[in-house]
């Protein structure tokens, strides 16, 4: 009765395997929206492109990303991940094939009268688990979605560093911008107080305006240490980003901001879906948890293992050698029948695992959302925040003008021209801090909205022969 029975899970085997594990869906938890809700905008939108820092059209910054995706460390190290996460899933689809070992034995044997006797022995075991539940199967689906998960992580990974590198590049800008307005106005302030010195010496103002003007003088030039003390530090994380030592000079010497960058268009939510590494990554580390549930629930059934063996052997004996061959075949059944409740508990872990990795990958499509419809909002309301600067510092150019001439003129003290000085240097400075504000708001809109470039790079690194037959 046990022999037909196994005959007939053999038979069972042979035809297909089978799960007693119904994947589970994988849904969002809210119905995606048509149209991103702060997607009407009357600036001008360019169609997204792939490599979005190239619409700056900055040969330095194009260098350095290039430098980037070849020398940064954390893309060493994620790199490193992958071909552990790639070696798992090789030998998870190992387990599913048959194993077979080569034995050798050389002895010899001597009794007590003196007989001796040589053994050898040579031997070929193949053993194999049927695959009857897909434990094996799910198993190596799992490995498999983990391994597509880590491919994602790195695409992620070249996308965020990408945003940090251009933000921090055009942060240097900025900060030397500062540094040029800076000095431009100290050269001024130091004009102004040479006059007032001349006009003070002639008799015509009094000692304070001396000592108001040197103040204005002395109030710009306390602004020069931090503006240097910012390009410094965001020239020591470039070249942190770029594997090297922290270092000055390394990110150009470019001191203009880009007036109006590009916009980019938003697209459709939906498209957010497949340009999105970090979903992509959420969502096949949710199918990875469903694969290794059917794999704890195939653990729970009977398995059957089939072990073979062929092989030689040969004694010499006193009276002549005795060899010959030898075969054996054994089929085993094991069935669970207690443990416990073990394997049921893992069952019920990896259920709950499922659920976990099912609520983080909605939890990072709606973060995903967030994020446009944020950095939409942002790149309008900069946009907004430089037309009202542009206009202050107009402004405040004028005032300061008019309060030169009546101070010149003798029709005004100098505290009018101290205020309106100081005012200006203000205006102009917030000019430039927003208009770099605008290029980190149009460089976060772009990681937000994700790409397919990743895909490029990350085949490069790993097969860097393309990139040698292409040229």
């Amino acid at each position: 009765m046990i022999f037909r029975i196994l005959a007939t899970l053999l038979l069972f085997a042979m035809v297909s395997g089978c799960s007693l594990h119904q994947p589970n869906p994988v849904e969002l938890s809210f119905e995606m929206p048509a149209q991103y809700e702060a997607g009407e905008d009357d600036s001008p939108a360019t169609q997204m492109i792939e490599r979005w820092w190239e619409i700056f059209g900055d040969d330095q910054l194009n260098t350095l990303m290039a430098d980037l995706f070849e020398q940064n460390l954390d893309l060493e190290r994620a790199f490193a991940r992958l071909r552990q996460s790639q070696a798992v899933f090789g030998s998870a689809r190992a387990g599913q094939l048959p194993f077979a070992v080569a034995e050798g034995q050389v002895s010899r044997d001597r009794s007590i009268t003196g007989f001796v006797a040589d053994n050898h022995r040579v031997a070929l075991t193949v053993g194999y688990e049927l695959d009857l539940w897909r434990k094996f199967a799910s198993r190596t689906e799992a490995a498999e979605f983990e391994a597509l998960a880590t491919s994602a992580d790195i695409r992620a990974l070249y996308l965020g560093l990408s945003a940090q590198l251009a933000d921090l590049y055009f942060l240097a800008v900025e900060q030397r911008a500062q540094l040029v307005l800076t000095d431009r106005t100290i050269v001024a302030f130091s004009d102004t107080l040479d006059r007032v010195e001349r006009r003070y010496q002639a008799g015509l103002v009094d000692a304070v305006d001396v000592y108001l003007a040197r103040q204005n003088l002395v109030a710009a030039q306390s602004h020069r240490p931090s503006f240097e003390a910012g390009l410094a530090m965001a020239e020591h994380a470039i070249a942190v980003l770029l594997g090297d030592y922290p270092e000055r000079g390394i990110a150009g010497t470019i001191d203009v901001l880009p007036l109006e960058p590009q916009m980019f268009a938003a697209g459709l939510p939906a498209d957010l879906l497949s340009r999105r590494p970090d979903v992509q990554a959420a969502f096949a580390r949710v199918k990875a948890s469903d694969a290794q549930i059917a794999a704890a629930i195939a653990d729970r059934l009977p398995a059957i293992n089939l072990l073979g063996g062929l092989g030689r052997s040969r004694i010499e004996l006193i009276t002549g050698p005795a060899a010959g061959e030898f075969w054996n075949l054994l089929a085993g059944l094991a069935l669970p029948v207690f443990d416990g409740g073990r394997r049921k508990v893992e069952v019920e872990r990896r259920q709950a695992i499922f659920e976990e990795s099912l609520a983080g990958y909605r939890q990072t499509v709606l973060n995903a959302f967030k994020e446009v419809e944020d950095g939409l909002v942002a790149n309008r309301t900069t946009q907004d925040t430089i037309a009202s600067l542009l206009e202050k510092a107009a402004a405040t150019e004028s005032s300061l003008r008019l309060a030169l001439d009546r101070y010149h003129f003798g029709l005004t003290e100098y505290i009018p021209v101290l205020l309106t000085q100081a005012s200006h240097l203000e205006a102009q400075s917030q000019l430039l801090s927003a208009r770099r504000h605008l290029v980190a708001d149009r460089i976060s809109l772009a990681k937000a909205l994700g790409g397919n470039w990743m895909h490029d790079e990350l085949d490069l690194r790993l097969n860097p022969e393309q990139d040698d037959n292409h040229e």
